[in-house]
């Protein structure tokens, strides 16, 4: 084999690296396909006057085994759990509270295979509730954000939400309440918060091009109001998963993150390298005030 010069072996690479790289043009895209024997499943803290708990995740059909999330306090955020297909109870109990103690709170969940679900305690105490809120992780179309609003704020509810100068959101969204996704101009920008009584609030939101959110009102505890935003996917289709603490002798539900593009491209290269007969550089000692 003729032995490839530096020109057209740096072209040939490049190429690699950008067939690898750079995502296909066009329109809205979808996060990768779910399996059709898994779901995803998180939790979200809400209630602005509950003390933090211990959320629990369990599966009706297999009830040794599952997940806890440790301390989880308002305005926290779990990320997605990768789950089988199935009926789950999700419950609730005092942090640091004995895992077999009765729940302050309870409910039970159908997580369908290939769809993603968001388990989030709202309201006040005296009435907390679970609320099962369908995730949807479409990615919006080219220079757009897709994004909801979940109300968790109890100061001045219900608000009117205005996104930049014209883009209205929600009108009288009560608390505990959340909206539609809608898809908005990806980047930064001020999401205006008005209350029923009260001057509105100029809170600074940023929303990347291409990802899917959930934007949260919440309660400051100094007073007034601040935004969150939960990740609910990102171009080019990745969804935050994580593993979490395992509880009640259970085993964790683990989720797994896809491998990045350059990661592959690295794979490619070498491969690509050792196929044309090029050799790679011996490895030197390193510099004396580096070497161990």
């Amino acid at each position: 084999m003729s032995r490839l010069t530096r020109g057209p072996l740096l072209a040939l690479l490049c190429a690699g690296l950008c067939a690898l790289a750079v995502p296909a043009a066009g329109g809205a895209a979808a996060a990768p396909p779910l399996a059709s024997d898994t779901g995803l499943l998180r939790m979200m803290h809400l209630s602005p006057d509950t003390p933090s708990v211990d959320a629990y995740i369990d599966s009706v059909s297999s009830p040794g085994g599952g997940v806890v999330l440790p301390a989880v306090t308002y305005g926290d955020v779990s990320p997605y759990q990768t789950v089988p297909a199935g009926t789950y109870t999700v419950s609730a109990r005092a942090a640091g509270a004995d895992p077999a103690s009765p729940p302050v709170l309870a409910t039970t969940v159908t997580v369908a295979g290939g769809t993603a679900t968001t388990i989030a305690g709202v309201g006040f105490f005296a009435e907390l509730g679970f609320a099962v809120l369908p995730d949807d992780l479409t990615l919006p179309p080219a220079g757009q954000s897709r994004a909801r609003v979940v109300n968790a704020a109890a100061t001045g509810s219900p608000l009117d939400l205005t996104l930049g100068a014209d883009r209205s959101l929600a009108s009288d969204l009560d608390f505990a309440g959340e909206t539609d996704y809608v898809d908005v101009p990806g980047g930064a920008g001020t999401l205006t918060v008005a209350p029923s009584s009260g001057d509105p609030s100029d809170l600074p939101v940023d929303l990347a091009a291409g990802s899917v959110y959930t934007v949260l009102v919440l309660d400051r505890s100094a007073g007034g109001l601040t935004v969150t935003t939960a990740l609910d996917a990102a171009s080019p289709g990745v969804v935050p998963v994580g593993g979490v603490e395992a509880g009640a002798g259970g085993t964790a539900l683990d989720g797994t993150v896809p491998i990045g593009r350059f990661a592959l491209a690295a794979v490619a290269l070498t491969a690509l390298l050792l196929t044309v007969g090029v050799r790679l550089p011996r490895r030197r000692h390193a510099p004396r005030h580096l070497a161990s």
